[in-house]
């Protein structure tokens, strides 16, 4: 069975995951959001439900 054979499979995984979380990924993280997300209050309140049977 072919598909067991970790010999050159699992160093193409090793080194793919290395080169990701080494290089790629602090690439990724340096980038600044120009919109960065803003917690606004909620002004507009909703009425309470009146209901008849209460």
């Amino acid at each position: 069975m072919p598909q067991l054979n970790p010999n050159p499979w699992l160093s193409i995984m090793i080194l793919s995951w290395l080169t990701f979380s080494l290089i790629i990924q602090p690439k990724l993280l340096s980038f600044v959001a120009f919109n960065p997300p803003v917690n606004k209050m909620n002004t507009k309140t909703t009425p309470s439900w009146t209901w008849p049977w209460t």
